[in-house]
């Protein structure tokens, strides 16, 4: 079963400067949202398994879409979902997992780190902070970031909110130590 996707958003935030410190290469994050109606609403349901699978096709359209839309090599990912009212917190989450998670790594020419996320429950324009890190190795702690992703009418009760992010480079001005993005090895998703 196909989840209907009422739209499809995208949100391209480019920052050139901080502090008054102009970037050498300016920082790129890219949210695309699909908002979902979300055929559990409104009822408990224990086998959450068909959105699940549907996940895979989430994250293949989403992640496509937001590495075409970042125009660079993506070096940081994230994901999150916000449920409208009458859902539970795992309505947003049952699109996000690891089928979801796989298919985001191959847009972006792989990933062997954990992908962050975030979830909650709102209503139209509720605002999610979903948190970026090194798509290779989670200790880079200069790829610590997040994006906050909100759609005006979006999600309405009985709808999903499911979100792909990803960023082309770390925080601007980044000085607090640490593994290198140079230094990581990306064999175990941490180092």
């Amino acid at each position: 079963m196909n989840f209907p996707i009422r739209k499809i958003v995208t949100i391209i935030e480019e920052t050139r400067s901080e502090s008054g410190i102009v970037a050498d290469r300016p920082l790129r994050k890219v949210a695309v949202a699909a908002v979902i109606e979300n055929p559990y609403a409104g009822a408990h349901h224990e086998d959450l398994s068909e959105a699940i699978q549907w996940g895979a096709e989430l994250g293949k359209l989403l992640g496509k879409k937001a590495v075409k839309a970042l125009e660079d090599r993506p070096e940081s990912y994230g994901k999150g979902g916000i449920v409208g009212l009458n859902g539970e917190v795992d309505h947003a989450h049952m699109f996000l997992t690891t089928t979801f998670a796989d298919e985001l790594r191959d847009a972006v020419d792989g990933g062997k780190a954990w992908i962050t996320s975030s979830g909650k429950k709102g209503t139209p324009g509720t605002a999610l902070d979903v948190p970026l890190a090194y798509k290779d190795a989670l200790f880079v702690r200069s790829h610590y970031d997040a994006m906050e992703v909100r759609i005006p009418d979006a999600p309405l009760p009985n709808e999903v909110v499911v979100i792909a992010v990803v960023g082309n480079r770390g925080r601007l001005n980044y000085r607090l130590g640490g593994l290198r993005k140079e230094e990581a090895k990306g064999l175990d998703g941490l180092r």
